[in-house]
């Protein structure tokens, strides 16, 4: 089965991945949908800018699609992620598994964005309206649990 990675300048519609993964023999498509917030840590948020190392985000993502295969009997995948500039309550992401039963893909959506955060270099900036832009680094990168490397944002 052909997994849907997608990295996208473009506004991302939550129904037409939601239909990409749909097949007649699953009982359930389980979205998990990251959307633009308009604040952090009491600063007013206007957008977040994304960019990402496409080469490797996109090997990376379909290493996540492997990984769930192996874990969850599940029917189609995507993970989709938009880049540039996203404005507040747009979509960043929108990951959707297909399977015959709900707990399958409800797992898998949870471990594939988890996952997305800590392994797939794509890199998150937040404007503020009163104060200058941040880049921000995901909890869940893996140097961060593994206690690998002393790395610090720039």
């Amino acid at each position: 089965m052909t997994d849907i990675v997608e990295l996208s300048n473009e506004k991302l519609n939550v129904e037409d991945v939601s239909k990409s993964v749909t097949l007649p023999n699953c009982g359930a498509v389980s979205l998990f949908i990251g959307t633009t917030r308009d604040h952090f840590d009491g600063k007013e948020v206007l957008s977040l800018q994304y960019e990402a190392y496409h080469t490797m985000a996109k090997k990376k993502m379909f290493e996540i699609c492997q990984d769930i295969r192996n874990k969850w009997n599940v029917g189609k995948i995507a993970l989709v992620h938009r880049l540039g500039e996203v404005p507040v309550a747009e979509a960043s992401v929108i990951i959707a598994i297909s399977s015959e039963h709900r707990k399958e893909s409800l797992e898998a959506v949870q471990y594939a964005i988890n996952t997305l955060k800590a392994v797939v270099p794509i890199w998150k900036k937040e404007l503020y309206r009163n104060s200058s832009p941040e880049w921000k680094e995901n909890t869940e990168y893996f140097w961060k649990k593994e206690g690998c490397c002393n790395f610090k944002m720039l």
